[in-house]
Parts: C-alpha cells; structure tokens; sequence
C-alpha cells in the first residue's frame, strides 16, 4: 500500500500512486479530529486507499488522544464496516452529520 503524508497544516492526507494522489481532508478542532472528505481518483479506486487513508487518520487521532468525527459519508460507512480497524479510538457518530 502507497505511504500516506500527513500535513496538518493544510489538514490533508495525502497517497499518491502511479502519479495520482488520493487524500483526506480533515480538521483538528480541540479534542476532535473531524473527517471532512475523503477522495480517490477513479482509476484508483477499488484497491483499498481510501480505506487506508481513513484508518491513517484514525490511528493519528488515536496516537494524540482525538475523538473522530467521521462526517466524511465514506469514511463514517468504512469505520461502521470495519469495527476491528477503529481499535479503541473513541467516536462520536453523532457529530454535525447530516
């Protein structure tokens, strides 16, 4: 699987493959990490990076103590799928999400 970049700065993950970069978009308010969007060019779809690029995200907000805020509509569906991938970080499925 592709490295994923962090840049908290601009609030992106981001993995580039064959030239293409898929990201997440997030923000850092307080405690909380909340998942904005997540993007996957489509010829790169279907190999599993956006999956990968949420459980960075969720294994960042694990390491510096965030709750994640999935409004992200992909990656709320991804966490919901994959319990086992989410270990203990704490989530607040409520959050602002439509």
């Amino acid at each position: 699987m592709s490295e994923v970049v962090d840049s908290p700065a601009e609030g992106r993950l981001e993995a580039t493959v064959d030239g293409q970069v898929a990201e997440l978009v997030y923000e850092v308010e307080g405690d909380r990490m909340v998942i904005v969007h997540t993007a996957v060019p489509a010829p790169l779809g279907g190999r599993g990076l956006g999956g990968h690029l949420v459980r960075t995200a969720v294994d960042r907000a694990a390491r510096d103590g965030l709750v994640v805020v999935p409004l992200c509509p992909f990656a709320r569906r991804w966490m919901k799928d994959h319990p086992d991938q989410i270990g203990a970080v704490s989530v607040d499925w409520a959050g602002d999400a439509p």
